[in-house]
């Protein structure tokens, strides 16, 4: 039996919508390969509701809007047993589709939608006028635009008045919790241990078609090789996929942006000087698009004194697969294309422990409501908390916390990862109070040192009683309610 993991708050979103005595139009944005819809197939069989999908095709060559056009007749065809025919209008396109609908319980699926309608600038208002001609007069019906290129679908749909006021439902598709990707593993049938488990959402994080490619009869290690480092491995060939179907032929500025943030978060001024990139340039516009396409996090500095947020922001290359490519898949792929690490084993390979350790970090980084929960500190509570960078200045040392938290109550959780095969010593109390030494902290304020772990700690560490909590990440995989 097929798994379906997760997405409880959507599915109940998506469920409160029989409360509507009308015709409800959803949008579903999610960066590529996340779930979008195989989340509404799965509502639509849920709610037993019949379920019709379109879907549009990326761009290659010389495709038009006629192609497109062409997909859909052909879908429609298979859909409903009819003759292909042939479109030269949108509107006739969505039209066809009527003489198909009936009052039971329908959702209405056009998945990839800014493929479908980026090469015919009619698509959108004969769209509309489909729906408020002819759907509204289907109470029962849901009809859900999806798609990858978020920035087509915030510019076209969301923030169109072709469709102001008439959007009932809108999802952001993030990736699955630590739990529901390892919950997705276990499933399949992996056996590997925990470390095993981390070491594989490093390379993936919580994106369910990356998870989906993982062998269970093998272990982490073969899996991240046969993937990442073999000839034609899956892996080595995504980053270009992805760069070239999301960006429409700009995906060369993006992937310099990207390789820039690998390096490490920064702030806007350092990524347009490592760019060397005009002041007159619009940046801030390509940032803002790889962060709705889910592949960038902005991180906002605040100030400790006084909890409001500044104005300077970093950016943190966020995608934890984007990350592994350009750390250490994309400088191989000579070697890759070569076979040259067939018989090599991952640990040989230089600076491998370095690495996994960051890609932890950041996955961890895009789980803190579980860190959060760990510490037992109320959302409502927090002041702020994100990845915390001090500028070094002529008063004040540089430093820099993997993650800090502020709370009203002017306690600041200074948070420490560590992701390591061999049991943390107590080394590790000298490295983190020198950290906090650096950091400039209000008067007043109280400082609450935090370790997440995987590899176990010495007696020693828990006797000194330094660490307000020492949090064993592997409970990030348990999840009882999955």
């Amino acid at each position: 039996m097929e798994l379906f993991v997760g997405r409880k708050d959507e599915l109940k979103k998506l469920d409160d919508l029989k409360y509507f005595k009308r015709a409800c139009l959803v949008v579903m944005k999610g960066r590529r390969r996340i779930g979008k819809s195989r989340l509404v197939q799965e509502f639509a069989k849920r709610s037993k509701r019949r379920f019709i999908t379109f879907n549009g095709i990326a761009s290659q060559g010389n495709a038009t809007a006629q192609t497109q056009r062409d997909i859909f007749a052909n879908q429609l065809a298979k859909n409903f047993g009819v003759e292909p025919t042939t479109f030269t209008d949108w509107y006739f396109a969505f039209e066809a589709v009527t003489p198909h609908l009936t009052q039971e319980p329908t959702v209405i699926l056009f998945d990839e939608i800014s493929w479908m309608g980026n090469k015919d600038h009619t698509f959108v208002p004969k769209l509309k006028l489909w729906w408020d001609l002819t759907l509204l007069k289907y109470p029962k019906l849901i009809l859900i635009f999806c798609g990858s290129i978020s920035l087509w679908i915030e510019k076209n749909i969301v923030n169109s008045t072709s469709f102001f006021g008439r959007i009932t439902l809108h999802i952001e598709l993030e990736e699955l919790s630590l739990s529901e990707s390892a919950a997705i593993l276990r499933h399949m049938g992996f056996k590997g241990s925990t470390h095993d488990i981390f070491k594989i959402l490093a390379v993936t994080g919580g994106v369910p078609w990356y998870l989906e490619q993982i062998l269970p009869g093998m272990l982490a290690d073969d899996n991240i090789k046969r993937l990442c480092f073999e000839k034609g491995g899956l892996f080595t060939k995504e980053f270009d996929i992805i760069f070239h179907d999301l960006f429409n032929g700009q995906g060369s500025i993006y992937k310099k942006i990207v390789q820039v943030l690998a390096q490490g978060m920064k702030n806007l001024s350092e990524i347009r000087h490592l760019l060397n990139y005009s002041q007159s340039g619009s940046l801030s516009t390509l940032m803002h698009s790889l962060i709705i396409a889910g592949y960038v996090t902005q991180h906002y500095a605040w100030s400790l004194k006084t909890g409001e947020v500044g104005k300077q922001s970093l950016y943190r290359l966020s995608d934890n697969y984007i990350r592994f490519f350009i750390k250490y898949i994309e400088p191989n792929i000579a070697k890759i294309n070569n076979n040259s690490f067939k018989y090599s084993p991952m640990h040989d390979l230089a600076g491998w422990e370095s690495i996994m350790g960051l890609q932890v970090e950041n996955l961890l980084l895009n789980n803190r409501e579980a860190l959060v929960q760990s510490l037992a500190i109320a959302p409502g509570d927090i002041v702020a908390d994100n990845p915390y960078v001090q500028r070094q200045t002529l008063r004040q040392k540089g430093c820099q916390i993997d993650y800090l938290i502020q709370t009203k109550t002017n306690n600041l959780f200074v948070c420490e990862f560590k992701f390591k095969k061999n049991q943390i010593k107590s080394d590790i109390i000298t490295e983190m109070q020198e950290k906090i030494d650096r950091l400039s902290v209000p008067h007043g304020f109280g400082i609450v040192p935090v370790l997440f772990h995987l590899s176990g700690v010495s007696d020693g560490v828990e006797d000194q009683r330094y660490f307000y909590r020492i949090i064993d990440i592997t409970d990030f995989l348990q999840n009882d309610t999955i």
